[in-house]
């Protein structure tokens, strides 16, 4: 299996002020953006709700940083901005990780195929760490 792990940083309204923030700071590359605007259900959004950012990846030196704006109804709450986002090319991996992590913790979106992955997921474990997981052919740089 082939496997990353990624900083996560999930926001309320704030993603793409932070994007240029960190790309400033931190001498980032954005290498991907969109918007919920831009999404399949963007119809049955509120207005306010296209123009925050779904997903964005910014590159610093080697490594790279994720961020977004939370799920319209998402619970924003202070200290679980950061999520560890493991992305990996087979599934019956990721479905081991998540089902260990699951015991003693908290499912907050079951795995199933989206839009973007064949396999999504995040979970909460025993320790209040909340992990993404995300399925990919490929484990290589977003492009």
């Amino acid at each position: 299996m082939s496997m990353r792990s990624t900083t996560f940083i999930m926001l309320d309204g704030h993603a793409a002020e932070a994007i240029e923030f960190y790309r400033e700071a931190l001498n980032s590359k954005l290498l991907y953006k969109t918007t919920y605007g831009e999404g399949k259900d963007a119809d049955s959004l509120p207005e306010e709700w296209k123009t925050r950012i779904a997903h964005a990846v910014l590159q610093t030196g080697e490594n790279d940083m994720m961020i977004a704006d939370l799920f319209p109804g998402q619970p924003y709450v202070i200290g679980n901005q950061v999520n560890i986002c493991i992305t990996a090319t087979q599934q019956s991996e990721i479905e081991d990780m998540f089902n260990k992590l699951s015991d003693r913790g908290q499912v907050m979106v079951p795995l199933q195929e989206t839009e973007f992955s064949p396999c999504f997921g995040m979970v909460t474990d025993r320790f209040n760490i909340t992990f993404q997981f995300y399925m990919n052919d490929t484990t290589s740089r977003w492009s």
